[in-house]
């Protein structure tokens, strides 16, 4: 590879940087010469001082900023073939054929035109006597590779883009900080998110937020929506709701292709119910603040992955751009998802609404369909004859909050007797159970921790109390909401069931431990929000450093024996090491580890931060650490300890939290349902096929339901721990990015898979 350039172009998203950082190391990395180009397509065509090449420091400290240090513009010049001659000469002189382009759909689609153009430009640049023959032989092909930056995640055939998770948070911060000021005064806020032609942010957040009323460009209200949502809104009020969030998305529009502003929202809501109604407009604080962990992580993966995909790349294959499927990395051809976005607007444009929502693929139609389900209280079609009780158990997780409102929800719409019982097990056992309607779950959604009260107590202390009070209570479905206590208590339950005929009755579990140990699923609830918070402590204690001259910092994590906080933690801070249990080390390694950071601190970076997950070995413990790394270090660098502790469990859910613990509750309901009229005979529930007591989990990206029976083959019940973890592989990233040497043979390349309409509508998003 004569150089990979590297830009950005359009507009700055957070996690940007993660991607610059990512691309240039595992360039340097296969050997490259690795060239940033500042200012996006205008750097491209200027040259000069805007090309630079790069070196492993160049991109050092730059993971937590947001925006992105490169610089981003758009560029007329560009879109002319003047410009983009210009820009061919400046890339030959440098010998760069290989570009990486972070951007949104048209930076990508200006790329694409210019790969295309390429030949001919190289011809033109020989007619003018700017290159000779012999250049434009050696330089005869441009290989392209896109990366998706756009907030908006309007971008088809990718799960997430850049940006988007921090854009989310920056907006439920707001959300959260106005449901607080709504304690004290009554008020409606009406709540403007950008997405000029994208309504995944505004979605997102009103179901993160069980906003009251949403807009979407996608999906335009019935005509007469003014009166309904008037309507609606007098209700919440006068059930003694003392707060109204309405969420709009920027390029909102009725029936008719009109415009719906703010503006025209509050003085509705003003003229007709006479709320203290007030506009906020979130504008560019969206793109502002710092990225979140998931930005970090999925930016850093596809920026290892671009440099592969050109690095594989022919003269035949197309230009792709790199995405994420589930948690693998993927290709995809940049054109077709290109044309499947465009296809997205025509039908927005031609009026068929129905055909745009699916277009968007299979995760923005669960999202839409699951909003519309618990915004509003639809009475049930009819009483079923079904209970079911719902309780917490284990360490408290963000998140959980949610899973219980939406699982309540979903239970009184199917007509259910709902039960919540208060301190996991041991209060099913004591008997603190409750039943609860629509209203008692009202604003529990942004709530962390678990306000159902949890316990880690297992059924098997108190098994005969539990027994009697499914029988007192008459539960049909038990769903327990926790991490691997809930999971090895529904197994004990199960275990149970020859000697209490009460408990062959459907239930499922679903995960929620910040530690992601419980088997059966990627993610547990919880986990994304404990990420957050062990990074946002370790910037900070990163940025403590800046003043100091040579500092190491241990940092311990909570996690039990699972390594997944410390390692995904570590990639989003760029740590220098991550110790885990499930990769055995010696006093060998931690000796290399030393090493490493010695010569570390000869160069400009003067800190290094190494992360231990609490239980990664017996007697390698944090103080252990602290006290060879402090003699090891001796006169070169200085050593200091933190202790996370419980600070990773605390703090308000983040927005995938939030989303994921409500699908969960929804998916977990209408599975129970199913299964419940299955063994519903003669008047009475009996189950006890392995089938009836799961695990509900995410499984790359579709929802899956595994037999706690079958999973128990696969747990390692001593360390609490699934006997195989897909994040494994996520080692070798957190590696390759602090500079160890490693071999390639270890990286697993993408695929190349194809984005059309089919795909998006057989695809199982969650």
């Amino acid at each position: 590879i004569a150089g990979l350039g590297m830009r950005s172009c359009g507009i700055r998203q957070a996690g940007m940087n993660a991607a610059v950082r990512a691309v240039t190391r595992m360039g340097i990395y296969v050997g490259a010469k690795v060239f940033l180009i500042y200012e996006g397509y205008e750097g491209l065509v200027e040259g000069g001082e805007n090309i630079k090449q790069a070196n492993w420091l160049s991109v050092s400290n730059i993971i937590q900023l947001g925006g992105t240090i490169i610089g981003s513009a758009r560029c007329k010049a560009f879109t002319t073939r003047e410009g983009r001659l210009q820009a061919t000469h400046n890339l030959v002189q440098y010998g760069i054929t290989n570009l990486c382009v972070i951007g949104g759909d048209g930076s990508l689609t200006g790329a694409n035109i210019f790969r295309t153009e390429w030949g001919g430009l190289l011809e033109d640049l020989v007619t003018e006597g700017k290159i000779s023959e012999d250049v434009a032989k050696k330089y005869c092909h441009l290989n392209i590779v896109g990366l998706v930056g756009s907030i908006d995640n309007d971008f088809c055939g990718t799960d997430m883009t850049i940006g988007t998770d921090s854009a989310l948070h920056r907006i439920m911060e707001v959300i959260d900080a106005i449901t607080t000021t709504a304690q004290s005064h009554q008020r409606t806020f009406v709540l403007e998110v950008m997405g000029r032609h994208c309504g995944y942010l505004a979605l997102v957040s009103a179901l993160a937020s069980g906003a009251d009323w949403l807009f979407i460009p996608e999906s335009p209200p019935e005509d007469g929506w003014e009166d309904f949502m008037c309507e609606r809104l007098g209700e919440t009020r006068s059930r003694g709701s003392r707060l109204n969030i309405i969420i709009i998305a920027e390029g909102a529009i009725d029936r008719n292709g009109k415009p719906i502003t703010s503006g025209y929202v509050k003085e509705l809501v003003v003229k007709r119910l006479g709320f203290d109604t007030r506009v906020t407009v979130l504008g560019h604080v969206q793109r502002g603040g710092t990225p979140s962990a998931f930005d970090r992580i999925l930016s850093s993966k596809m920026g290892m992955e671009a440099v592969m995909a050109l690095l594989e790349a022919t003269p035949d294959t197309p230009a792709c751009v790199v995405s994420l499927s589930g948690n693998q990395s993927v290709r995809l051809p940049l054109m077709e998802c290109v044309q499947v976005t465009k296809d997205v607007q025509k039908a927005m444009d031609e009026k068929r609404f129905d055909e745009a929502i699916q277009l968007r693929g299979r995760s923005f139609e669960n999202n839409w369909n699951i909003y519309k389900l618990l915004a509003h209280q639809k009475p049930a079609q009819e009483k079923s004859n079904f209970s079911l009780a719902i309780l917490n158990v284990g360490a408290p997780a963000a998140g959980m909050n949610a899973a219980v409102r939406s699982a309540v929800r979903i239970g009184i719409c199917q007509g259910h007797t709902v039960y919540v019982v208060n301190d996991g097990f041991e209060g099913l056992g004591k008997g603190q159970i409750r039943e609860v309607g629509w209203h008692d779950v009202a604003g529990w959604l942004g709530r962390g921790g678990s306000m159902l009260g949890t316990k880690r107590t297992l059924p098997k202390t108190c098994l005969e109390k539990i027994v009697e009070n499914i029988r007192k209570f008459n539960i049909h479905g038990l769903l327990v909401i926790g991490g691997f206590e809930a999971y090895e208590g529904v197994l004990q339950l199960v275990e149970a069931r020859g000697q209490y005929e009460e408990l062959c009755i459907i239930m499922c579990v679903i995960p929620a431990t910040i530690s992601n140990n419980v088997p059966g699923t990627d993610f547990s609830l919880g986990s994304d929000t404990a990420v957050n918070a062990a990074m946002e402590s370790c910037d900070r204690i990163k940025q403590s450093a800046s003043g100091t001259k040579r500092r190491v910092f241990i940092v311990e994590t909570m996690g039990g024996y699972c390594g997944y906080l410390s390692t995904v933690t570590g990639i989003a801070v760029g740590a220098d090491a991550a110790y885990v249990y499930e990769e055995t080390f010696t006093i060998h390694d931690l000796k290399a580890n030393v090493e490493h950071l010695t010569d570390k601190m000869k160069t400009d970076i003067q800190r290094g931060l190494v992360l231990r997950n609490e239980k990664c070995h017996d007697h390698y413990t944090t103080e252990f650490l602290y006290n060879l790394y402090s003699s090891e270090g001796k006169g070169i660098f200085d050593c200091r300890i933190n202790v996370l502790g419980h600070l990773q469990q605390g703090g308000a859910p983040t927005p995938f939290d939030r989303n994921y613990g409500t699908k969960l509750g929804v998916k977990a309901v209408l599975w129970m349902s199913e299964k419940l009229t299955e063994a519903y005979r003669k008047g009475r529930v009996f189950a006890n096929a392995a089938d009836s007591a799961c695990v509900i989990g995410l499984r790359k990206k579709a929802v899956a339901f595994s037999p706690v029976t079958e999973l128990k083959k696969v747990t390692d019940f001593e360390h609490r721990l699934p006997k195989e973890q897909w994040w494994l592989n996520l080692r070798l990233m957190l590696k390759m990015l602090a500079n160890y040497q490693i071999s390639l043979t270890e990286y697993v390349s993408g695929k190349m898979e194809h984005v059309t309409r089919r795909t998006l509508s057989i695809e199982q998003g969650f």
